[in-house]
């Protein structure tokens, strides 16, 4: 991918900061995007939160990097320290962010999942 494409998909992701999405059944999509210094716990230069809300304005799926995550460790293994994370319900686990536009598909993608498995649709 060059220079320019990856900068415009970031451009394409900021672009889309507060923007809200009602959604079939009560449930409602909020996308939070900032630019941030680039750090070790986050490389990409930004900030971001993207979570599906249910009709009680309860966070079910949240995609973000606002806070540290315990990483899982295995036995004899390193740990990663990343701010990357994704929230299903009551479970936190680290998120591997490759891209804008994969966060984008990914959290996209769980949402429909979430919302087949409540017998809703993403309309």
């Amino acid at each position: 991918m060059g220079r320019d494409s990856a900068d415009d998909e970031l451009q394409s992701l900021l672009d889309l900061d507060g923007e809200r999405y009602v959604l079939d059944g009560g449930y409602w999509v909020k996308i939070d995007v900032e630019r941030s210094d680039k750090t070790s716990r986050r490389p990409h230069g930004i900030k971001y939160s993207l979570t599906l809300h249910n009709a009680d304005n309860e966070r079910v799926i949240g995609f973000d990097n606002a806070h540290l995550v315990k990483p899982y460790r295995k036995k004899f293994s390193c740990t990663v320290t990343t701010y990357d994370h994704k929230h299903i319900k009551r479970t936190t686990s680290q998120y591997e962010f490759d891209s804008p536009s994969a966060l984008l598909e990914d959290f996209w993608e769980a949402v429909t999942s979430y919302l087949l498995r409540e017998g809703r649709s993403r309309k």
